[in-house]
Protein backbone atom coordinates (compact mmCIF):
# COMPACT_ATOMS: atom_id res chain seq x y z
CA UNK A 1 0.00 0.00 0.00
CA UNK A 2 1.15 3.34 -0.91
CA UNK A 3 0.58 5.91 1.44
CA UNK A 4 1.01 10.03 1.38
CA UNK A 5 4.37 11.16 3.91
CA UNK A 6 2.58 14.23 5.33
CA UNK A 7 1.07 15.66 8.58
CA UNK A 8 -2.16 14.05 7.72
CA UNK A 9 -0.54 10.78 7.68
CA UNK A 10 1.38 11.27 10.97
CA UNK A 11 -1.91 11.85 12.84
CA UNK A 12 -3.33 8.63 11.77
CA UNK A 13 -5.39 6.69 14.67
CA UNK A 14 -5.12 3.11 15.29
CA UNK A 15 -8.42 2.47 13.80
CA UNK A 16 -7.69 3.68 10.34
CA UNK A 17 -4.17 1.53 10.74
CA UNK A 18 -7.02 -1.51 11.90
CA UNK A 19 -9.35 -1.04 9.21
CA UNK A 20 -6.37 -1.04 6.68
CA UNK A 21 -5.06 -4.52 8.36
CA UNK A 22 -8.70 -5.76 8.45
CA UNK A 23 -7.76 -6.41 12.30
CA UNK A 24 -9.45 -5.01 15.25
CA UNK A 25 -8.40 -1.73 17.38
CA UNK A 26 -7.18 -3.68 20.56
CA UNK A 27 -5.18 -6.10 18.10
CA UNK A 28 -3.11 -3.16 16.64
CA UNK A 29 -2.76 -1.89 20.43
CA UNK A 30 -0.77 -4.86 21.16
CA UNK A 31 1.50 -4.52 18.75
CA UNK A 32 1.65 -1.22 19.39
CA UNK A 33 2.46 -1.87 22.86
CA UNK A 34 4.63 -4.78 22.27
CA UNK A 35 2.18 -7.64 23.87
CA UNK A 36 3.84 -11.13 22.27
CA UNK A 37 0.02 -12.85 21.97
CA UNK A 38 -0.60 -11.87 18.06
CA UNK A 39 -0.06 -13.91 15.41
CA UNK A 40 3.41 -13.57 13.52
CA UNK A 41 1.43 -12.58 9.96
CA UNK A 42 -0.22 -10.20 11.70
CA UNK A 43 2.02 -8.35 13.53
CA UNK A 44 3.98 -8.04 10.29
CA UNK A 45 0.94 -7.02 8.25
CA UNK A 46 0.39 -4.30 11.13
CA UNK A 47 3.91 -3.42 11.48
CA UNK A 48 4.34 -2.70 7.73
CA UNK A 49 1.25 -0.56 7.74
CA UNK A 50 2.19 1.57 11.03
CA UNK A 51 5.71 1.89 9.08
CA UNK A 52 3.63 3.22 5.91
CA UNK A 53 1.93 5.77 7.53
CA UNK A 54 4.64 7.53 9.62
CA UNK A 55 3.08 6.40 12.85
CA UNK A 56 4.87 7.97 15.93
CA UNK A 57 4.95 5.05 18.42
CA UNK A 58 3.84 6.28 22.17
CA UNK A 59 6.27 6.71 24.77
CA UNK A 60 6.08 2.97 26.69
CA UNK A 61 7.28 0.72 28.76
CA UNK A 62 8.49 -2.19 26.65
CA UNK A 63 7.23 -4.72 28.50
CA UNK A 64 3.77 -3.89 29.21
CA UNK A 65 2.17 -5.78 32.82
CA UNK A 66 -1.24 -6.46 30.87
CA UNK A 67 -3.33 -5.47 34.08
CA UNK A 68 -5.13 -3.14 35.17
CA UNK A 69 -6.18 -2.64 39.35
CA UNK A 70 -9.98 -1.70 40.16
CA UNK A 71 -9.49 -0.45 43.56
CA UNK A 72 -12.52 -0.37 46.05
CA UNK A 73 -13.76 0.20 49.94
CA UNK A 74 -16.47 -2.33 49.81
CA UNK A 75 -17.99 -4.11 46.86
CA UNK A 76 -22.02 -4.06 47.01
CA UNK A 77 -24.16 -4.10 44.34
CA UNK A 78 -23.25 -0.48 42.96
CA UNK A 79 -20.04 -1.95 42.75
CA UNK A 80 -20.53 -4.98 40.79
CA UNK A 81 -22.05 -2.53 38.28
CA UNK A 82 -18.88 -0.69 37.86
CA UNK A 83 -17.05 -3.87 37.82
CA UNK A 84 -19.13 -5.03 34.69
CA UNK A 85 -18.42 -1.74 32.92
CA UNK A 86 -14.62 -1.88 33.56
CA UNK A 87 -14.05 -5.43 32.80
CA UNK A 88 -15.58 -5.32 29.26
CA UNK A 89 -13.21 -2.79 28.31
CA UNK A 90 -10.29 -4.37 29.94
CA UNK A 91 -10.93 -7.97 27.89
CA UNK A 92 -11.65 -6.05 24.63
CA UNK A 93 -8.38 -4.42 25.40
CA UNK A 94 -6.82 -8.19 25.95
CA UNK A 95 -5.65 -6.89 29.93
CA UNK A 96 -6.58 -8.71 32.87
CA UNK A 97 -8.86 -7.19 35.50
CA UNK A 98 -7.95 -7.22 39.36
CA UNK A 99 -10.34 -6.05 42.17
CA UNK A 100 -9.46 -5.19 45.68
CA UNK A 101 -10.94 -3.81 48.59
CA UNK A 102 -8.94 -1.74 50.46
CA UNK A 103 -11.01 -1.45 54.48
CA UNK A 104 -8.62 0.68 56.23
CA UNK A 105 -4.64 1.99 56.32
CA UNK A 106 -3.05 -0.92 56.56
CA UNK A 107 -4.52 -2.94 53.86
CA UNK A 108 -4.02 -0.03 51.73
CA UNK A 109 -0.70 -0.49 52.83
CA UNK A 110 -0.49 -4.24 51.97
CA UNK A 111 -2.30 -3.22 48.32
CA UNK A 112 0.44 -0.35 47.64
CA UNK A 113 3.20 -3.33 48.74
CA UNK A 114 2.06 -5.53 46.48
CA UNK A 115 1.29 -3.42 43.47
CA UNK A 116 5.55 -2.30 44.14
CA UNK A 117 6.37 -5.95 43.34
CA UNK A 118 3.48 -6.85 40.81
CA UNK A 119 3.38 -4.31 38.33
CA UNK A 120 0.34 -2.82 36.68
CA UNK A 121 -0.31 -0.97 33.72
CA UNK A 122 -2.49 1.55 35.62
CA UNK A 123 -5.06 1.98 38.76
CA UNK A 124 -8.94 2.82 38.99
CA UNK A 125 -9.87 3.85 41.98
CA UNK A 126 -13.50 3.84 42.94
CA UNK A 127 -14.80 6.46 45.79
CA UNK A 128 -11.00 5.27 47.67
CA UNK A 129 -9.73 7.48 50.05
CA UNK A 130 -5.67 7.30 50.61
CA UNK A 131 -3.36 8.92 53.09
CA UNK A 132 -1.05 11.77 51.87
CA UNK A 133 1.68 8.98 52.38
CA UNK A 134 -0.43 6.32 50.14
CA UNK A 135 -1.16 8.79 47.89
CA UNK A 136 2.86 9.86 47.73
CA UNK A 137 3.98 6.21 47.18
CA UNK A 138 1.53 5.67 44.26
CA UNK A 139 3.61 8.60 42.53
CA UNK A 140 6.74 7.34 43.01
CA UNK A 141 5.63 4.19 41.21
CA UNK A 142 4.91 6.33 37.97
CA UNK A 143 1.57 4.70 37.42
CA UNK A 144 -1.39 5.88 35.38
CA UNK A 145 -4.55 6.82 37.24
CA UNK A 146 -8.23 7.82 36.89
CA UNK A 147 -10.79 7.89 39.70
CA UNK A 148 -14.42 7.37 39.65
CA UNK A 149 -16.37 9.20 42.27
CA UNK A 150 -13.45 11.04 44.34
CA UNK A 151 -13.83 11.34 47.70
CA UNK A 152 -13.43 14.86 48.14
CA UNK A 153 -12.39 17.92 45.58
CA UNK A 154 -10.87 15.96 42.38
CA UNK A 155 -6.85 16.34 41.85
CA UNK A 156 -6.37 18.49 39.31
CA UNK A 157 -3.66 16.48 38.24
CA UNK A 158 -5.67 12.94 37.49
CA UNK A 159 -8.38 12.55 35.32
CA UNK A 160 -11.42 11.47 37.10
CA UNK A 161 -15.20 10.07 35.98
CA UNK A 162 -19.08 11.15 37.67
CA UNK A 163 -22.20 11.45 37.44
CA UNK A 164 -24.13 14.54 37.21
CA UNK A 165 -25.77 14.06 40.79
CA UNK A 166 -26.69 17.63 41.54
CA UNK A 167 -28.79 17.61 38.52
CA UNK A 168 -30.68 14.25 39.35
CA UNK A 169 -30.76 14.99 43.06
CA UNK A 170 -32.88 18.06 41.59
CA UNK A 171 -34.83 16.01 39.11
CA UNK A 172 -35.88 14.02 42.17
CA UNK A 173 -37.02 16.20 44.46
CA UNK A 174 -38.90 18.59 41.34
CA UNK A 175 -40.48 14.90 40.44
CA UNK A 176 -42.16 14.76 44.18
CA UNK A 177 -42.71 18.51 44.10
CA UNK A 178 -45.13 17.98 40.95
CA UNK A 179 -46.94 15.16 42.30
CA UNK A 180 -47.94 17.55 45.07
CA UNK A 181 -45.67 16.79 48.40
CA UNK A 182 -44.03 19.66 50.36
CA UNK A 183 -43.11 17.58 52.90
CA UNK A 184 -39.88 16.01 51.43
CA UNK A 185 -37.33 14.11 53.54
CA UNK A 186 -34.14 12.67 52.44
CA UNK A 187 -31.44 10.30 53.28
CA UNK A 188 -28.12 11.62 51.96
CA UNK A 189 -24.78 9.49 52.28
CA UNK A 190 -21.69 9.58 53.50
CA UNK A 191 -20.88 13.59 54.38
CA UNK A 192 -16.91 13.35 53.36
CA UNK A 193 -17.73 12.33 49.25
CA UNK A 194 -18.09 14.96 47.03
CA UNK A 195 -21.18 12.75 45.42
CA UNK A 196 -23.40 13.08 48.50
CA UNK A 197 -22.99 16.91 48.97
CA UNK A 198 -23.73 17.44 45.01
CA UNK A 199 -26.98 15.00 45.55
CA UNK A 200 -27.84 17.19 48.84
CA UNK A 201 -27.32 20.47 47.31
CA UNK A 202 -29.60 19.53 44.36
CA UNK A 203 -32.73 18.77 47.21
CA UNK A 204 -31.95 21.54 48.65
CA UNK A 205 -32.04 23.54 45.33
CA UNK A 206 -35.16 22.15 44.33
CA UNK A 207 -37.03 22.99 47.59
CA UNK A 208 -35.61 26.57 47.45
CA UNK A 209 -36.87 26.63 43.86
CA UNK A 210 -40.46 25.58 44.94
CA UNK A 211 -40.21 28.29 47.38
CA UNK A 212 -40.08 26.12 50.24
CA UNK A 213 -38.16 26.20 53.59
CA UNK A 214 -35.49 23.69 54.28
CA UNK A 215 -36.49 22.04 57.67
CA UNK A 216 -33.55 20.70 59.19
CA UNK A 217 -35.58 17.88 60.70
CA UNK A 218 -36.23 16.43 57.17
CA UNK A 219 -32.60 15.96 56.32
CA UNK A 220 -30.24 12.89 57.69
CA UNK A 221 -27.20 12.25 56.91
CA UNK A 222 -26.31 8.46 56.31
CA UNK A 223 -23.54 5.94 54.96
CA UNK A 224 -25.53 4.94 51.46
CA UNK A 225 -26.34 1.37 53.29
CA UNK A 226 -29.50 0.10 54.37
CA UNK A 227 -29.09 -0.52 57.73
CA UNK A 228 -28.43 3.37 58.87
CA UNK A 229 -31.11 4.69 56.08
CA UNK A 230 -33.61 2.25 58.26
CA UNK A 231 -32.94 3.68 61.44
CA UNK A 232 -32.94 7.38 60.03
CA UNK A 233 -35.86 7.43 57.94
CA UNK A 234 -37.82 5.31 61.61
CA UNK A 235 -36.51 8.47 63.18
CA UNK A 236 -37.72 10.82 60.36
CA UNK A 237 -41.42 9.12 59.86
CA UNK A 238 -41.95 9.19 63.60
CA UNK A 239 -42.09 12.87 63.86
CA UNK A 240 -45.24 14.73 65.01
CA UNK A 241 -45.18 15.98 61.33
CA UNK A 242 -44.07 13.35 59.24
CA UNK A 243 -42.55 13.59 55.30
CA UNK A 244 -45.12 12.16 53.08
CA UNK A 245 -42.06 11.85 50.62
CA UNK A 246 -38.44 10.48 50.87
CA UNK A 247 -35.70 11.31 48.42
CA UNK A 248 -33.02 8.58 49.33
CA UNK A 249 -29.50 8.93 48.38
CA UNK A 250 -29.04 5.59 47.03
CA UNK A 251 -30.75 2.48 46.04
CA UNK A 252 -29.33 0.38 49.44
CA UNK A 253 -30.95 3.50 51.44
CA UNK A 254 -34.32 3.70 49.83
CA UNK A 255 -34.46 -0.34 50.72
CA UNK A 256 -34.19 0.86 54.25
CA UNK A 257 -36.85 3.45 53.60
CA UNK A 258 -39.04 0.31 52.71
CA UNK A 259 -38.79 -1.33 55.63
CA UNK A 260 -39.28 1.69 57.83
CA UNK A 261 -42.40 2.30 56.56
CA UNK A 262 -43.14 -1.32 56.61
CA UNK A 263 -42.54 -1.45 60.29
CA UNK A 264 -45.09 1.68 60.52
CA UNK A 265 -47.23 -0.05 58.58
CA UNK A 266 -47.21 2.64 55.76
CA UNK A 267 -47.62 1.75 52.19
CA UNK A 268 -45.48 2.90 49.48
CA UNK A 269 -46.47 5.08 47.35
CA UNK A 270 -50.01 5.49 49.47
CA UNK A 271 -48.62 6.68 52.43
CA UNK A 272 -44.91 7.70 51.64
CA UNK A 273 -43.53 8.08 47.89
CA UNK A 274 -39.82 6.65 47.76
CA UNK A 275 -37.10 8.00 45.44
CA UNK A 276 -34.02 6.09 44.92
CA UNK A 277 -30.69 6.89 43.29
CA UNK A 278 -28.73 4.88 41.10
CA UNK A 279 -31.26 2.34 38.94
CA UNK A 280 -29.26 -0.99 40.33
CA UNK A 281 -30.92 -3.99 38.92
CA UNK A 282 -32.56 -4.46 42.29
CA UNK A 283 -34.43 -1.41 42.08
CA UNK A 284 -37.05 -2.43 39.05
CA UNK A 285 -37.68 -6.00 41.24
CA UNK A 286 -38.77 -4.75 44.84
CA UNK A 287 -42.43 -4.33 45.27
CA UNK A 288 -43.23 -1.20 44.53
CA UNK A 289 -40.99 -1.04 41.79
CA UNK A 290 -38.87 2.15 42.92
CA UNK A 291 -38.47 5.32 40.76
CA UNK A 292 -35.10 6.44 41.08
CA UNK A 293 -32.30 8.15 39.43
CA UNK A 294 -30.26 6.33 36.60
CA UNK A 295 -26.61 7.05 36.71
CA UNK A 296 -24.81 5.23 34.03
CA UNK A 297 -22.47 3.09 36.35
CA UNK A 298 -21.27 0.76 33.86
CA UNK A 299 -20.34 3.45 31.23
CA UNK A 300 -18.35 5.56 33.80
CA UNK A 301 -16.26 2.63 34.39
CA UNK A 302 -16.04 2.08 30.69
CA UNK A 303 -15.13 5.70 30.02
CA UNK A 304 -12.35 5.55 33.20
CA UNK A 305 -11.08 2.46 31.84
CA UNK A 306 -10.63 3.93 28.24
CA UNK A 307 -8.78 6.83 29.75
CA UNK A 308 -6.49 4.78 31.72
CA UNK A 309 -5.68 2.55 28.88
CA UNK A 310 -5.33 5.78 26.61
CA UNK A 311 -2.84 7.58 29.61
CA UNK A 312 -0.67 3.95 29.74
CA UNK A 313 -0.55 3.88 25.62
CA UNK A 314 0.22 7.41 25.85
CA UNK A 315 -1.96 9.12 24.28
CA UNK A 316 -1.96 12.81 24.36
CA UNK A 317 -5.83 12.87 23.75
CA UNK A 318 -6.74 10.59 26.62
CA UNK A 319 -6.27 12.97 29.33
CA UNK A 320 -9.18 14.79 31.07
CA UNK A 321 -9.15 16.72 34.11
CA UNK A 322 -12.99 15.69 34.47
CA UNK A 323 -15.73 14.16 33.08
CA UNK A 324 -19.41 13.61 34.30
CA UNK A 325 -21.96 11.53 32.55
CA UNK A 326 -25.82 12.61 32.62
CA UNK A 327 -28.39 11.43 35.10
CA UNK A 328 -32.16 10.77 34.52
CA UNK A 329 -35.23 9.89 36.10
CA UNK A 330 -36.66 6.68 35.98
CA UNK A 331 -40.57 6.58 37.15
CA UNK A 332 -41.89 3.36 38.55
CA UNK A 333 -44.48 2.45 40.92
CA UNK A 334 -43.09 3.72 44.31
CA UNK A 335 -44.06 7.35 44.29
CA UNK A 336 -47.58 9.19 44.08
CA UNK A 337 -49.32 12.22 44.95
CA UNK A 338 -49.96 12.73 49.06
CA UNK A 339 -52.97 11.14 50.16
CA UNK A 340 -55.68 13.85 51.60
CA UNK A 341 -55.76 14.32 55.25
CA UNK A 342 -58.67 12.33 56.51
CA UNK A 343 -58.99 10.03 53.67
CA UNK A 344 -58.52 6.49 54.11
Amino acid sequence: MTQPRDDASRRVTLAAIAAAAGVSVPTVSKVVNGRADVAPDTRSRIESLLTAYDYVLPRRQPDRAGLVDLVFTEINPWAIEIIRGAEEVALNAGCRLTVSVLDGEVQADRWLNALAEVRTDGVILVLTELTAAQRQRLAELHTPIVIVDPVGRPDPKIPSIGAANWAGALAATEHLLEAGHTRIGTIAGRPDLLCSQARLDGYRAGLERAGLPIDPDLIAVGDFHYERALELSATMLALAEPPTAIFAGSDMQAMGVYEAARLRHLRVPDDLSVVGFDDLPMSAWVSPPLTTIMQPLAEMARMASRLLLGLVEGGADAFHNRLELSTSLVVRASTAPPRRKGTP
